[in-house]
Formats: structure tokens, sequence, C-alpha cells
């Protein structure tokens, strides 16, 4: 189980990963206001957080082989009995759950951020330039 576990992190951590870079490059986008870039970079990353856990809800009714964890399986390691898929699918869900609170602890750090930077004053100028009041 342990090499399911460690394949289905990688797996799930390469999406995730690629998901991380998209909402970096829209959130690089907003530069010209850092408050909303922050703000949009939480709201994405709470979309990121609800699919993940969705992805962890319908893992247990998902048919092992297919799913990318099964393509980087060995044969002898692939489930073959209802006890060995059910336990496949409880390292999916436990595997998204993890990088869905991940995602979620960020999101909530980003609008934390996004609040601090409004308390502070930071706001944008008509032409781009962040100034402080």
């Amino acid at each position: 189980m342990e090499t399911i576990r460690q394949i289905a992190f990688v797996c799930v951590g390469r999406a995730v990963g690629f998901g991380t870079l998209a909402i970096a490059c829209i959130m690089l986008s907003f530069a010209f206001s850092p408050p909303t870039a922050f703000r949009a970079g939480a709201l994405l990353a709470l979309i990121m957080a609800g699919i993940l856990i969705l992805k962890a809800h319908y893992a247990g009714r998902q048919k092992p082989k297919h799913t990318e964890v099964w393509l980087y399986l060995e044969d002898g390691l692939r489930p073959r009995d209802a006890e060995a898929t059910r336990r496949f699918a409880g390292v999916l869900r436990d595997t998204y759950g993890r990088f869905a609170a991940g995602s979620l602890a960020a999101a909530c750090c980003m609008f934390f951020i996004s609040i601090v930077l409004v308390a502070g004053g930071v706001e944008t100028a008509s032409l781009g330039l962040v100034v402080m009041r």
C-alpha cells in the first residue's frame, strides 16, 4: 500500500502543481493591484480545493483501471479483489483530501494577505502604480 500511496502522491501532486502554476500566472497578471491579485489567487485556490474534495468524494466510485495511478503501478501491485480495490480508493481519497487541505490553507492565507493589504491602504492609482495612502 505504501507504494500506491507514493505513486498517488506524485500523480495528484503533479496535477495540483500545474493548477498552482496557472493560479500564479493569473495572480501575476494582476500585479498592478496586489490586493486583487491575492483575492484572485484565493478564489482560484478555493475552486481547486473544491475540485479536489469532489475527486476525493468520488474516488470510491471510480474504477481503479481509470486512474492515472493504475498506469504507474506494476502488475503485481494492482488491486485484484474487492478489498484491495476498497483500500486503493481509500488511498486516493486520503491523497486528494491532503492536497485539498493544503489548497484550502493557501486560499485562507491569500485572503488574509489581501485583507491586510486593503487595511494597510495599498490601492492602485490610475496608471497602474501601487501607492500608499
